[in-house]
């Protein structure tokens, strides 16, 4: 059966569920081959394993942690020339994305981005994708060279399927591109015991509708009950209500969450392209003509700050 290498996402040996995600989209189209990479890489394999890579590569430098992407281009490209799969999967990070666009560039093949669904095709896999911010929906697939193909986090269930995840050093030469831009410093980023945005399976974003940053801790409150993330659209960001690093939108991040609640949100374009691929969106907004309605599953017409505690309350009380 045709190998599919997949790039792992991991931290210290601890694989991120996006690369779980990609090893059950990889099984649709061939036999997963995992591909880890830095500190902790063989630390990955009983994980991938475990969901079906029968092969893991891996290889450790100090070029993975001390400089920018490049390293990690030159890896994936000696796991391809080692391999020859029918496609290369990774996980559509802002990193993730960069690195396949590079590799696609070095071995002459067309990328996909941000895909939502892979399946088999006769003709080599065919990637569904949300285009014109998610206001449609296209199956496309490479027509030159092997597929490099970029998946949005929680678009594929994650699946336990045993496997021999036979573990291999990958041999990489860095070329001379490598050290070309060097990572001088570190800041960790501050937890807050939620789950990452991009990753989560639940989404609570506030918007301007929120009225000031002393009142996100409704929007926050609502999130902890549910175990969930917290989004904010660029209106809220923009005026310093809530950090950057959560914007939802094009300029922001996009997610795909199994639920996505908007709360005093109005739907504009540049928001809804970052979370429209969401599985059931809810929002709550005292504007019965938001342009958010056109597209939610469930809306709730209200004042945010009479429902959203309600629903707090609510849902503890289930818990409870």
């Amino acid at each position: 059966m045709a190998e599919v290498l997949v790039f792992v996402d991991h931290a210290d040996g601890a694989v991120r569920k996006p690369t779980l995600e990609l090893l059950t989209l990889a099984r649709r189209i061939g036999e997963p081959v995992a591909v880890a990479l830095g500190a902790g890489a063989a630390d990955t394999a009983a994980v991938l394993a475990e969901h079906g890579a029968v092969k893991v590569l891996t290889a450790d430098a100090p070029e993975f942690t001390e400089y920018l992407v490049v390293p990690k281009v030159d890896a994936l490209q000696a796991a391809y020339d080692a391999v020859s799969p029918v496609a290369v999967l990774v996980p559509s990070s802002a990193e993730g994305k960069e690195i396949a666009a590079r590799l696609a560039v070095r071995i002459g093949s067309g990328i996909i981005t941000d895909a939502v669904d892979l399946e088999a095709g006769d003709e080599g896999p065919v990637a569904t994708q949300a285009a014109f911010a998610a206001s449609f929906t296209t199956k496309s697939r490479v027509s030159k060279g092997t597929p490099v193909i970029t998946v949005k986090p929680n678009s594929a269930p994650v699946e336990a399927a045993p496997a021999a995840g036979a573990v291999e050093a990958l041999a990489v030469t860095f070329g001379a591109l490598a050290t070309g831009t060097k990572i001088t410093s570190r800041t960790p980023r501050e937890s807050t015991g939620r789950p990452e945005l991009t990753e989560a399976a639940i989404v609570v974003s506030g918007g301007r509708g929120v009225n000031g940053a002393e009142n996100f801790g409704i929007i926050e409150a609502l999130a902890d009950s549910l175990g969930a993330a917290v989004g904010a659209s660029r209106a809220a960001v923009d005026a310093g209500w809530y950090p950057h690093t959560n914007q939802v939108g094009q300029t922001g991040k996009s997610v795909s969450p199994q639920l996505y609640i908007a709360s005093g949100i109005s739907g504009a374009i540049q928001h809804r392209a970052g979370m429209q691929t969401s599985k059931t969106i809810v929002a709550i907004n005292k504007d019965a003509e938001a342009p958010i309605f056109d597209l939610v599953d469930y809306g709730v017409v209200g004042d945010l700050f009479a429902v959203v505690p309600q629903l707090t309350e609510q849902i503890q009380a289930r818990k409870g």
